[in-house]
């Protein structure tokens, strides 16, 4: 019998993309109609029989079900070399016309620049770094190099962004998941250590703000780097019901001067010394605006404020961030609260009555949470993540009595890398 994919109708683009990535558009796909939620059980069960009957009559027959086509992957080959429009307007309409495009102005990524940026990485340019879903496209640091250009990066960023491109292909990371979820998730890149002064990746004021040529352009081209090389054109494999901002880009420093606390790569094992970049599967932002100035009073709001019942991270056990502003940090660091004995406040200050979840969505906690938690009744309290140490804080930003949760897609885990 032929394996078999089985596909919701609005995802047939997205399961059409993959199979070609996978160099099997022959591949048989049985469709089912999207979307379920709205179903009763009848209708569900009426579905789940055509399903069935579909997938025997592709068993019988692969055809009747095949897609056209279908041709072998070859090893990565050079960037060719094409001539473009040199007005700058004729050649964002020949990069939106390609695909190329986030919707932004484009610099051109002529050769001299990308051999600057390839010079700069100190690595061969038809050296694979990484594999990116969902399209499979090998990231060789000359295309890493060519969407940098395009983003506007400087050759001083590449070895951040080789570094970034390794550290959101890990598996633990999810880039499958959420290059092609419906949920808003992105990928936000964290610097670290010496680096981000050296190259000005700003986590002070606006870190997350425009205005930082590194924190823009970074974070762009590993945006560029996901679409262009991974695949995912929106409406195609890039499945997002809405999106969010941060998918054009979304970088910022840790405030390591101001923190009180050791910095995230020093608490992750690497040296002070070390530079790092973090890949984080965030699902938007969320600001906290509190006056407190006392640490269970601090505690307290910005537990109530990151617990809600369509958040992901209940859902899944996920991995939360904040960003905590430097006068929060300060006033929880004065009373002396160390950053783990925070964590496990907050993981206990922010545990969510099952009985807030939506019917349906209750069963899914059950489902995704049940072994972790045992039986689930709506008097449950449901923890935000599987354990304390699963959220992860940093200090970042300027003056101001505001901090930032930054919830994640729910079925992903940061990866830290040393930028080499």
């Amino acid at each position: 019998m032929p394996a078999i994919t089985v596909c919701s109708d609005q995802f047939i683009v997205l399961g059409r993309k993959q199979l070609k990535a996978l160099s099997a558009e022959g591949h048989p796909i049985a469709v089912i109609p999207h979307p379920f939620g709205l179903r009763t059980r009848d209708e569900v069960r009426a579905i789940a029989e055509q399903c069935v009957a579909d997938i025997a009559r592709i068993a019988v027959d692969p055809k009747a079900g095949a897609l056209a086509g279908g041709k072998a992957a070859g090893r990565p080959a050079r960037a060719a070399r094409i001539e473009a429009p040199e007005d700058a307007d004729e050649f964002d309409k020949f990069c939106i016309d390609r695909k190329w495009s986030d919707g932004l102005p484009l610099r051109p990524p002529t050769l001299d620049k990308v051999e600057r940026m390839i010079a700069a990485s100190g690595r061969a340019p038809d050296e694979v770094v990484a594999v990116v879903q969902p399209g499979f496209g090998a990231a060789t640091v000359e295309g890493i190099a060519i969407n940098a250009v395009m983003a506007g990066c400087r050759p001083e960023y590449i070895r951040t962004l080789i570094a970034a491109v390794e550290a959101f292909t890990d598996r633990r990371f999810n880039l499958q998941g959420i290059q092609a979820t419906t949920n808003p998730a992105t990928a936000m890149i964290l610097v670290n250590g010496p680096v981000a002064r050296e190259i000005g990746v700003n986590g002070h004021l606006n870190c997350l703000g425009q205005g930082t040529w590194a924190n823009a352009t970074l974070g762009r081209a590993l945006r560029l780097v996901m679409q262009n090389i991974g695949g995912t054109l929106p409406g195609e494999m890039d499945r997002a019901t809405q999106g969010q901002p941060g998918k054009y880009t979304f970088c910022c420093a840790e405030n390591e001067a101001d923190s009180p606390w050791e910095p995230l790569h020093v608490e992750r094992g690497f040296s002070k010394n070390d530079s790092t970049v973090t890949l984080i599967g965030a699902a938007g932002t969320q600001n906290m605006n509190s006056h407190a100035k006392d640490a269970a009073d601090v505690l307290r709001v910005i537990s109530d404020s990151i617990c809600y019942p369509t958040n992901n991270d209940y859902h899944f056990g996920g991995e939360p961030w904040l960003l905590l502003g430097p006068e929060h940090a300060e006033i929880l660091h004065r009373e002396g609260l160390t950053k783990a004995q925070v964590k496990r406040r907050i993981w206990e200050l922010s545990k969510l009555p099952a009985h807030r979840f939506a019917a349906k969505d209750m069963m899914r906690l059950k489902h995704t949470r049940g072994a972790e938690l045992g039986a689930i009744n709506e008097d449950s309290l449901i923890p935000i993540s599987f354990k304390p140490d699963d959220i992860a804080i940093v200090v970042a930003g300027g003056p101001g009595t505001h901090s930032v949760y930054v919830p994640t897609f729910g079925h992903t885990r940061s990866v830290t890398r040393k930028i080499v």
